[in-house]
This record gives structure tokens, C-alpha cells and sequence, in this order.
């Protein structure tokens, strides 16, 4: 049963299941405007999840074909999945910061095979073992890789402006982390229900109220910029803690308050997670090596090959962020890159 829920002031989510994934659901945010509702996302690419995106629509009074226009907080494919449907039944256009933007674009010209290669090779320089790696070296299918054909933006969301949602005020902020072009789009209205606060964030993956979001490192064959996705997110922490919102508004999950509290919560996390890692650096680990010691939701024998993959480009980012705060190094020999504590 599609599940729709009504935040009130013009504002409404849907549940748009996502396949085979433990987080579940996708929440789409529908904003109406004096030009006809602008979602926030999208969901995944599925039939299920079109027909329960089209259910949830109409139980909101609107259809597909009505559709203005698609804010999207992120590239990945259970926010961006649905965006090219979405267009084509209405016509909408479709934002996305440069950042997020210039990914789909080279993803969309880059041949899957690559893809799969340069992944490849950077699991052997983490460390992965030849039976982890060798299934990504003989993919070859387009299928194989979710979100290899995703639509091509065609509006930019500008940091710090407000989108052109007439009769409303939702300004972007850059939340850099989860992606290099995350966005949370804050909502300058006051809250429909008086609660305390500026207005309400829609804060795609960026704040989420019981789960951490993913931060590895960006993975792109085409840009080989050394980045540092958790001094990223850290920072954009802050700044949406400053924002004190009444109401965030995630994609996943549920609704809640007190943003600043959760953005305490989640720098301690980090924090407590870097001093771990430190404490296992006492001898030189690859990437894969620290993922294996790393404290997961279920021990690693149990987490998938997919899923392992995921836990190593965390174990990256955060070694990364060590390395850039000078509290470990690189160190030549053995099998993979390895670091140590400074």
C-alpha cells in the first residue's frame, strides 16, 4: 500500500520503495508551487517504484504529467532513478548542483566496462583480495551498474540562492560528503504547525535522524583529485547546525526536530570512529585490512560482497581525513597501499 504523509503547507512525502536494499524506501517530497508541484527526488528506476511514485501522486491530487519541475539533493540512483520518467511524462525540468551534475554526464559517456575496471583496480590497491575483485574485472553489462543511464540535468542549483519555485522560498545549501554536489534545501516559510525554529530542511541523505550516511571517497575514473569527502561533511555538519530549522525533512526514514543535537550526535560519531581507527593503525592495514577490524552493523563474514565493497571506501574516507589532519601515512610494501598512526 503506498504510504503518503502530509507535513502540511503544501508539502508532502511519499514512500517509493527502493529494491532489494535494507534502507527500504525513498522519501519524495512533493512541494506545491503556483506553477504546479516540484518534487525533491525522485526513487529508484523500477516499475514498482514508478507505480508506487504514480499512487503516491495521485493520492496527492496530482499525476506524473503534472510535475513542474525535480529538485534532486544528490546524483545517486535512489534519488535520481526516477527524474528521466518524470520528464518525459511532463515535461519538468530537472536541478542538480555542477558538482552532482558533472558526474552524470561523465557517467553517462563512459563505456561500463571502465567503470568496472577502474573499480577494480582501486579494490587491489586497497587490498581486496583477487576473489572480491575478480567479478567486477569480467562484468561487463550496462544492467550490471544501477544508475549507468541517468538523465541529464538541465537546470544548476546554485549554493546560497533560491530555486524558482514561484510562491515559494527554498534556498540551496551545499552539503558536500555523502557526494561532492549534495544539497539541502532549506525552506524559509513558517512551520504550518508554529514549531520553534526557521523553517524546515529538506535534507536528502545528509541528516538523517538514526542512521549515518555513507562517506566514502569519490569514486569517478575521469577526475583523479585528491579529495577528503569527510573533512567535507564534517564541515557541512556545521553549517546546517547553524541553520537551527524547525523541521528536517530527510529522504529517508522519518520527519524530526532539533537538527543542531543530531549534528552533535553525528560529530561525535566521527570523532569516536577516528580514534578507533587509529587505535587499529598501531601496525601498518590496507583499507581492506582496517574494514575487516572496523565495528559494522554485523560482522564481516556476514556483509555482502556488494555491501564490503561499500565498507572499504568508508575505511578510505576515513583514512583520508587522518592523513589530511597529519594522524597517519601512506607506507610503501606488502599488498596494497597501507597507513600508520603518527
Amino acid at each position: 500500500m503506498t504510504q503518503v504523509y502530509d507535513h502540511g503547507g503544501g508539502v508532502r512525502s511519499i514512500r517509493v520503495p527502493i529494491p532489494d536494499n535494507p534502507l527500504g524506501h525513498t522519501l519524495v517530497h512533493v512541494v506545491d508551487t503556483d506553477r504546479g508541484p516540484v518534487l525533491v527526488d525522485t526513487g529508484w528506476d523500477d516499475p514498482d517504484s514508478w507505480d508506487t511514485l504514480t499512487d503516491g501522486l495521485a493520492a496527492c491530487g496530482t499525476a506524473p504529467e503534472e510535475i513542474h519541475g525535480v529538485v534532486i539533493t544528490h546524483h545517486h540512483p535512489d534519488h535520481h532513478g526516477l527524474s528521466g520518467r518524470v520528464r518525459e511524462a511532463s515535461g519538468a525540468w530537472i536541478a542538480m548542483h555542477a558538482a552532482d551534475a558533472a558526474i552524470v554526464r561523465r557517467t553517462r559517456a563512459t563505456r561500463p566496462e571502465t567503470w568496472f575496471a577502474y573499480m577494480a583496480d582501486k579494490l587491489a590497491a586497497a587490498g581486496a583480495p583477487e576473489e572480491h575483485v575478480a567479478p567486477l574485472r569480467a562484468a561487463r553489462r550496462p544492467g550490471s551498474l544501477p544508475g549507468f543511464s541517468p538523465a541529464d540535468p538541465d537546470r544548476e542549483i546554485v549554493p546560497g540562492e533560491l530555486l524558482d519555485l514561484p510562491g515559494r522560498r527554498l534556498r540551496a545549501i551545499w552539503t558536500p560528503g555523502h557526494t561532492p554536489g549534495h544539497v539541502c534545501l532549506h525552506l524559509e516559510e513558517e512551520h504550518p504547525a508554529g514549531l520553534p525554529g526557521h523553517g524546515r530542511l529538506f535534507s536528502g541523505d545528509h541528516l538523517l535522524p538514526g542512521i549515518t550516511p555513507h562517506i566514502g571517497l569519490y569514486e569517478d575514473p575521469d577526475d583523479m583529485t585528491s579529495t577528503d569527502p569527510l573533512g567535507d561533511y564534517l564541515a557541512s555538519l556545521e553549517r546546517v547546525a547553524a541553520l537551527a530549522p524547525a523541521e528536517i525533512l530527510p529522504a529517508h526514514q522519518h520527519a524530526f526536530t532539533d537538527a543542531p543535537a543530531r549534528v552533535r550526535e553525528l560529530l561525535d560519531h566521527h570523532e569516536a570512529r577516528l580514534a578507533g581507527l587509529l587505535a587499529l593503525l598501531t601496525t601498518p592495514l590496507t583499507p581492506w585490512q582496517l574494514a575487516e577490524r572496523m565495528e559494522w552493523n554485523r560482522p564481516w563474514d556476514r556483509i555482502p560482497p556488494g555491501s564490503r565493497t561499500i565498507a572499504v571506501a568508508e575505511a578510505e574516507a576515513h583514512l583520508r581525513r587522518l592523513v589530511k589532519l597529519g594522524r597517519a601515512e601512506a607506507v610503501a610494501g606488502g599488498e596494497g597501499v597501507a597507513y600508520v598512526a603518527v
